[in-house]
């Protein structure tokens, strides 16, 4: 356990070193950090400890008690509005971790109406409003995403899985190419392709696809994802 040692007197506390030591700590040793950000906020650590604090709890995986505080703090804190969307963003992370993506929606949504342009809060809200089954508004978002940063391939692979689900296969299936083109061996864009290409017939093509995942990929979600699509194709079920 690393033991966090604080001057007798608040007032002699350097709350800005102490301040990113407590947000580099909570990356590594989240339980420590909490505990010390606890101490530090009651010796005057104010919003910057409750922001440890909100952090710690999201790497402990409380994710709904670290959303709410994200929340909190972007609400209370006085700093730009570029700062407070990002906190908002946070609690969205958390939201979605929570799998609450109802409340991430609506929180991203504040968060956008600060930082409208914001990829990352767009393709976060696409991502949760994908998950409520809202896939017209999902693509809008990573369309408006791409239209940013037409370089960011994760962008094209969800709206490819967006498309997909609305039945759009060839749109989704060209969205898939641009990812690829942007990053070759992007495991999400392969497994993305290989489920396509299952879908119109192309089960070769399929078997490529998640074949390469497993090869650059392994160990990973998109892997496993891509094992049990081959077991399924190999045992002759639907996608």
């Amino acid at each position: 356990m690393i033991i966090v040692c604080f001057p007798a007197k608040a007032s002699e506390i350097d709350h800005v070193r102490q301040y990113q030591a407590c947000m580099a700590l909570a990356e590594r040793e989240a339980d420590d950090a909490f505990d010390a950000a606890l101490v530090w906020r009651e010796l005057g650590g104010g919003d910057a400890a409750d922001h440890c604090i909100a952090k710690a709890l999201l790497y402990l995986k409380q994710y709904a008690e670290s959303a709410a505080r994200f929340e909190a703090l972007a609400q209370k804190v006085v700093a730009e509005p570029g700062f407070k969307a990002d906190l908002l963003g946070h609690a969205a992370q958390g939201w979605l971790l929570a799998d609450d993506p109802e409340r991430a929606d609506d929180v991203l949504s504040a968060a956008l109406g600060l930082k409208p342009d914001d990829t990352d809060l767009l393709v976060d809200r696409g991502l949760a409003r994908a998950e409520m089954h809202r896939y017209a508004a999902a693509e809008t978002d990573f369309t408006h995403a791409i239209g940013i940063n037409p370089r960011r391939a994760e962008a094209f692979v969800f709206r490819a899985a967006a498309r997909r689900y609305m039945d759009d296969l060839n749109n989704a299936a060209a969205d898939t190419e641009q990812a690829l083109l942007i990053d070759p061996e992007n495991p999400l864009a392969l497994l993305e392709r290989g489920i396509i290409r299952r879908l119109s017939g192309n089960d070769e093509g399929a078997r490529e696809d998640w074949l390469l995942v497993i090869e650059v990929s392994p160990d990973t979600q998109a892997s496993r994802t891509a094992q049990t699509n081959l077991q399924k194709m190999d045992a002759g079920l639907g996608q």
